[in-house]
């Protein structure tokens, strides 16, 4: 499959990061689009500082993820001529991961400012999957709404909300639930954590 993942600037890069991980794992084909608060959050919560053009921060996120070059590419916020900004190449799915408030409200409204709201756009009008990770919190009345429209569109919306009945160790853990939950959203299949079991309940 051909996977859509836009990192904007909320916090919470490390879900995108993880995410992009299985993505690539799995054998699927990922393009990534990341917005300017973007690239200032994965600089300061990863320490993964990417500058310079399309192709300069495709090699760096190629370096990152250790895969050859046709896995994975990188489009710019302002390149509107990518190809996943038309609905006669859309991809298969789209993830936003994180999702900022600003990003999720330009997706409710069908802005298409940039060109990541410009793919959720066409995966919306195209009927395809979109999922998003809103990390917010407390949620006003705004993002409730803008939330609870874009569910009633046909996104899934995937809050980052780990749980704990499968005993995680650490952080890694954590992040692989909220990651898990992702790809469940997109018909995937994963081993990121053991499932819930009534039967194994205590």
């Amino acid at each position: 499959m051909h996977i859509v993942l836009a990192i904007t600037g909320a916090s919470g890069a490390i879900y995108g990061l993880r995410l992009c991980e299985e993505l690539l794992a799995g054998g699927h084909s990922v393009t990534v689009l990341i917005s300017r608060t973007g690239f200032a959050v994965l600089g300061t919560e990863a320490g993964l500082h990417l500058e310079g053009s399309e192709e300069q921060v495709s090699v760096g996120l190629r370096e990152r993820f250790r895969t050859p070059e046709q896995n994975l590419r990188f489009f710019a916020e302002d390149n509107l001529m990518a190809p996943v900004a038309s609905g006669s190449s859309a991809p298969d799915a789209m993830v936003i991961c994180p999702c900022s408030m600003g990003t999720l409200a330009g997706v409710a409204c069908g802005s298409s400012r940039n060109l990541v709201e410009r793919c959720a756009d066409v995966m919306l009008k195209e009927r395809r999957p979109l999922v998003l990770v809103p990390r917010e919190t407390p949620l006003s009345e705004i993002h409730l709404e803008n939330m609870l429209r874009l569910a009633r569109m046909g996104a899934r919306i995937v809050p980052p909300m780990p749980a704990f009945y499968h005993s995680p160790r650490n952080v890694e853990d954590l992040v692989d639930f909220v990651v898990g939950k992702v790809l469940e959203a997109l018909g995937m299949e994963h081993r990121l954590y053991r499932a819930w079991c009534p039967q194994e309940a205590p």
